[in-house]
């Protein structure tokens, strides 16, 4: 016969795992070379995205989570030169330099920018399809310091 344990104890234990932080989900990532940068994967997560349990959170949400990491450890290894961008995968919107970036509760996830002739771009992504391309492009002017949009998402991410 299985013993059922006491229900103050299963109160007790949901209880404290309900304040736990969210472990760190799987991630991983392999190069050629061994020397290569850092990548995302094998950073730890940010306090304020490691806060929230990931059932708590909708596919949207943790969608711009992890694309803010990826995009800011993108970044991270641009030089002085170059900005950020993001290519979109299986259409022919070509390129957008990210402006911004958010999302819409449950399944929304937006790029705000400009695209190569300078015309304001906005791509609206549902998460189930999104698939993005992060790409270095030229800065717009050689007398401005490059954008670095990731850090800005970072510590937005941080001020929750």
């Amino acid at each position: 016969m299985v013993k059922k344990p006491k229900a103050k104890n299963v109160k007790a234990k949901a209880k404290a795992a309900a304040k736990d932080p969210c472990p760190e989900p799987r991630a991983h990532a392999v190069h050629v070379d061994p020397k290569a940068a850092a990548t995302a994967e094998g950073k730890p997560l940010p306090e304020s995205v490691s806060d929230v349990p990931l059932d708590e959170k909708s596919p949207a949400e943790w969608a711009y989570e992890r694309l803010v990491i990826y995009i800011q450890n993108f970044e991270e290894q641009l030089d002085a030169e170059h900005e950020i961008a993001v290519g979109f995968v299986g259409g022919d919107a070509g390129v957008l330099r990210i402006e911004g970036l958010g999302f819409f509760d449950p399944d929304i996830v937006t790029f705000y920018g400009s695209d190569g002739d300078g015309t304001k771009t906005q791509l609206i992504q549902h998460v189930t399809q999104l698939s993005v391309m992060l790409r270095a492009i030229p800065k717009k002017s050689t007398e401005v310091a490059a954008n670095r949009i990731g850090f800005r998402l970072v510590a937005d991410l941080e001020s929750e």
